[in-house]
């Protein structure tokens, strides 16, 4: 039975079985061919009779495996694909009526077949329902055996109901295979704006110390101070932190601490002329507030570097059982435009069950990080929170 879906699925369903793996199926469902044929060989019918009869089976067979065949997507077909469908259908019907033998009756089960697999669940239920109908009216008409009629009814029946059924598990199993891409290409999407968002932090702020040295040993190197070889040698060590960075965070292998970044903030910050004072209170934070801790300390002292014309920079951080909150204020006056990099951090904020302030001014730049509690937040969690 198994073989015989496979031959006659044809309707929008993932068939992967070639034409000529279908084609040598049709073979075994051709079975039913053997009640009109074998009226002709064992000589019932005979003469011109038995030529016509050979014939109009011949046609009936080539118009149902041309259905048959053709593109298996039901809402792609060409439009003489349908034309045909009605062809073999009328054929079905009419061939029992032309020969007045209840042989030919068996072609109904090719059509109910095909409306099974062809069409949609409701329409080829009614077209079941219509050949078990049209086999009792014509079985009435040719004065058949009863016993033979209504088994073939039951066989209609049966294969009609078992067909709609595969039909439907293989268009589930279609629906899984396309959301099952979907969710792969999201997921890539996802991880493709993950590393471009840890990318622009870290490039971001290594790149703009960089710049920034550079300049100071070109003006060193206009002076001619030795102090400019030093400035040049910072930058060779800050372009290879930042390529090594970069392979990490592209790894995934990455985890940015808070005691780091805010020892390479004070780093840069001193290269400007920027002095960093720094307090904690409470306890050690956790992993993931850290982390996250860690990187709103980049970003912030990133727009410290790029944008203000501060002298002083405080960060501060404390933890205890009213959530964790971290504080990042400058004196400067620069003017302050929301980017990538702020985007990036709120997302990660919000992700952790925090909230992001940012104000600027006049007066100076001011980020605040606030993480209520519960803070026994995984990093699992967090980042089921940005995916979505």
């Amino acid at each position: 039975m198994s073989r015989l879906a496979n031959v006659f699925t044809f309707g929008g369903i993932d068939e992967r079985p070639s034409r000529l793996r279908r084609l040598m199926g049709m073979s075994l469902g051709l079975i039913y061919l053997f009640y009109p044929v074998s009226e002709v060989t064992n000589g019932t019918v005979s003469g011109a009779l038995a030529v016509w009869w050979m014939g109009a089976l011949a046609v009936f067979v080539a118009v149902y495996l041309a259905v048959v065949l053709g593109p298996r997507d039901m809402d792609h077909h060409p439009r003489w694909m349908f034309p045909l469908l009605g062809v073999v259908t009328v054929m079905a019907a009419v061939f029992p009526l032309i020969f007045r033998n209840p042989s030919w009756l068996t072609l109904a089960v090719y059509m109910v077949v095909v409306f099974a697999m062809g069409l949609p669940p409701r329409r080829a239920l009614l077209g079941i329902a219509a050949m078990a109908g049209l086999v009792v009216a014509e079985g009435k008409i040719m004065g058949a055996d009863d016993g033979t009629v209504w088994a073939l009814v039951l066989q209609i029946i049966t294969l009609g109901v078992l067909f709609v059924s595969v039909r439907n598990t293989r268009v589930l199993v279609v629906q899984l295979r396309q959301a099952q891409s979907e969710v792969a290409r999201l997921a890539a999407t996802e991880e493709r704006l993950r590393i471009a968002r840890d990318l622009h932090d870290l490039l971001g702020h290594s790149l703009s110390l960089i710049v920034l040295k550079s300049e100071l040993a070109r003006r060193l190197g206009e002076q001619g101070s030795p102090k400019a070889a030093g400035e040049v040698s910072d930058i060779e060590s800050v372009a290879r932190q930042a390529l090594a960075q970069v392979r990490e965070a592209v790894s995934g292998y990455r985890r940015r601490r808070l005691s780091e970044e805010i020892d390479g903030a004070r780093s840069s910050l001193g290269v400007v002329g920027v002095t960093l004072t720094v307090r904690t209170r409470g306890t050690p934070l956790p992993e993931d507030l850290d982390g996250l801790f860690a990187w709103a300390v980049r970003e912030a002292t990133t727009n410290v570097v790029r944008h203000s014309r501060a002298t002083r920079c405080d960060i501060d951080v404390a933890y205890g059982e009213e959530g964790a909150v971290l504080e990042i204020a400058d004196n400067g006056g620069g003017a302050y435009e929301p980017g990538n990099g702020l985007t990036g951090l709120g997302e990660r904020v919000r992700a952790a069950g925090g909230s992001l302030e940012i104000e600027g001014g006049k007066r100076g730049f001011r980020v605040r990080v606030a993480v209520p509690p519960p803070l026994d937040r995984t990093p699992e969690m967090i980042a089921d929170r940005l995916g979505e």
